[in-house]
């Protein structure tokens, strides 16, 4: 094959072999749009988002044309971690309403088409959860075996060097006990012992509950850590270099999370989703070993059914080599699960931010859109996205984020990608809320608010619906199969195809403009930041088929 401008070679790395009756889920292929529910809307003038304000703003979510919401935690919480941090997996927290409000988003979403996906936290609670309170008290209550609890060394240091998330050791001394309990992330989220089978039906009774209220699906928060080694056997130091900013960088976590039981209480939870119509479960896994567990996770027709990691968001710059590996570390073997990829989430910077580099943001953001629709496996969308957000910039003083203030100022944090959506660019805090918001609305998000680009035809927001519409009509892009194009230039090249249907992708990742006009035999569908005078500048994307 060769293109204008390119000789080209073809590599397959994906030919799924998806039965029909796989061609049938609705959530393979998905477009999936994530609400972060204490920055969407607030109804009622307390500062932070709220489930009545989500269920306002639903037509907006349906307008994309996406699928599917996620919505990431609501539950009663003292908020130390943001919802994280669940002190009642039955409840919802007050901040965002009661339970009648949650039916009432369920059945608009529904009426509008939506499915809803919610988070799970299996691996940790609060501290102020029912089940800690009592599991501290003794060593013999009922509850005494369900967190991880475990003597002191003999000269009082915690049983392991495991290190938390957050910083410091993952052991928290308790008086009561007199013993130490794990906590992966801050000390107030208590690791729960999920290799206790009560633990277990414990947690598949709360996610029976949320099915029972109409959701199709969940999200399995950081489910790598839900068990760890029972022996408590120290992790050995990673080999030098990289970028540590904490103590937990600077070890192989093979011992407190990753345990070889995982994938058997998976396979409990899909029994559960496949008892109810076969709702859709997907694995956040995010670590050194995130490649293996995902794949570990959702192998087979009986553990979850999908997986992302951290490849993306994570990641300083945007290559045609990275989107290769992302690619390929799902090949659509025998057996294997299906992948979900986001560019942006709120535990992590916008993208735009960390990928633009200097390049114009608009056509940026726009040719990231493109891309990641372009991708074999789901597609999660987080709220902003559809704008072209950048990272807001949240001063010291405003930060809540207990990550970013304790790792001040190595790392962004998160709080940037979680300030308030923007929805009229005129209104008083963009008009999110009707009071100072929990965090700050930065002003550069004024002019790329919703109301802003709903009147204005060539904005991200009317591109952004564009480019889902044709996710939804192209079978090849939901589901097909990817062969990428091996070019003497900097241009990322892949075709997707499926049946008969053929498509072809074609982007500028770099900053420098490129030769490049489609062979002869495709039609242009889509493109983004493209001339037409047979050059390609850098942040432009074109989609065509074959005539």
């Amino acid at each position: 094959m060769r293109f204008q401008g390119a000789t080209v070679t073809v590599k397959v790395l994906s030919r799924p072999a998806v039965e029909s009756a796989m061609d049938a889920e609705w959530w393979r292929g998905a477009v999936i749009y994530q609400v972060y529910p204490r920055s969407f809307a607030d109804s009622n003038g307390d500062g932070v988002g709220d489930l009545p304000g989500i269920t306002a703003r639903l037509e907006h979510i349906a307008s994309l044309g996406v699928d599917a919401i996620w919505l990431s935690p609501f539950f009663k919480s003292p908020m130390k971690d943001f919802g994280y941090d669940v002190s009642d997996y039955l409840a919802v927290d007050p901040i965002f309403g009661d339970l009648a409000d949650f039916d009432r988003l369920i059945e608009k979403a529904h009426g509008l088409g939506l499915k809803v996906i919610i988070d799970q936290v299996f691996s940790h609670t609060s501290d102020e959860h029912s089940w800690f309170e009592a599991s501290r008290q003794d060593r013999t209550n009922p509850y005494a075996d369900w967190y991880v609890w475990a003597d002191a060394r003999p000269d009082g240091t915690p049983p392991s060097n495991w290190q938390s998330v957050f910083g410091g050791p993952a052991w928290t001394w308790d008086a009561r006990r007199g013993q130490y309990f794990m906590h992966n992330f801050l000390a107030s989220q208590p690791q729960l012992n999920v290799h206790l089978p009560a633990v277990q039906d414990a947690l598949l009774a709360s996610a029976k509950f949320w099915i029972d209220r109409g959701v199709e699906g969940f999200r399995f928060d950081a489910i790598n850590f839900s068990m760890h080694d029972p022996a408590l056997t120290d992790n050995p130091p990673l080999p030098p270099g990289g970028k540590r900013t904490r103590p937990f960088d600077f070890q192989d976590k093979i011992h407190n999370q990753s345990h070889a039981d995982i994938p058997a209480f998976l396979s409990r939870i899909r029994a559960l989703t496949d008892a109810h119509g076969g709702l859709f479960s997907v694995a956040e896994v995010g670590g050194d070993h995130a490649d293996r567990e995902m794949k570990l996770f959702t192998a087979g027709g009986g553990r979850l059914n999908s997986a992302y990691g951290f490849l993306y968001l994570y990641a300083d710059q945007l290559s045609a080599q990275m989107i290769r590996q992302g690619q390929a570390m799902w090949p659509g073997d025998d057996g294997e699960g299906w992948p979900s990829w986001t560019f942006s989430n709120h535990d992590a910077p916008r993208a735009v931010s960390r990928w633009a580099e200097g390049r114009d943001l608009k056509a940026f953001a726009e040719m990231a859109l493109l891309l990641l629709i372009a991708l074999r496996g789901n597609v999660f969308i987080y709220q902003g996205e559809e704008l072209g957000l950048p990272q807001a910039n949240v001063p010291f003083e405003r930060l809540v984020d207990p990550e970013a203030i304790a790792n001040w100022p190595q790392t962004l944090g998160r709080d940037g990608a979680r300030t308030p959506m923007p929805w009229v660019s005129s209104a008083p805090n963009a008009g999110f809320s009707a009071v100072e918001p929990w965090l700050p609305v930065d002003p550069v998000h004024l002019p790329l608010a919703v109301d802003a680009q709903e009147a204005d035809p060539a904005s991200t927001l009317h591109v952004a619906r564009r480019l889902i519409a044709l996710r939804q009509r192209y079978p090849a892009l939901r589901t097909g199969a990817v062969a990428f194009v091996e070019t003497n230039t900097p241009l990322l090249i892949f075709e997707r195809g499926e049946g008969g249907e053929a498509l072809l992708f074609a982007f500028n990742l770099g900053h420098e403009a490129v030769a490049w006009s489609p062979p002869e035999g495709w039609v242009a569908l889509e493109s983004i930041n493209l001339p037409g005078d047979g050059v390609m500048p850098p942040c432009s994307g074109l989609m065509a088929r074959r005539a």
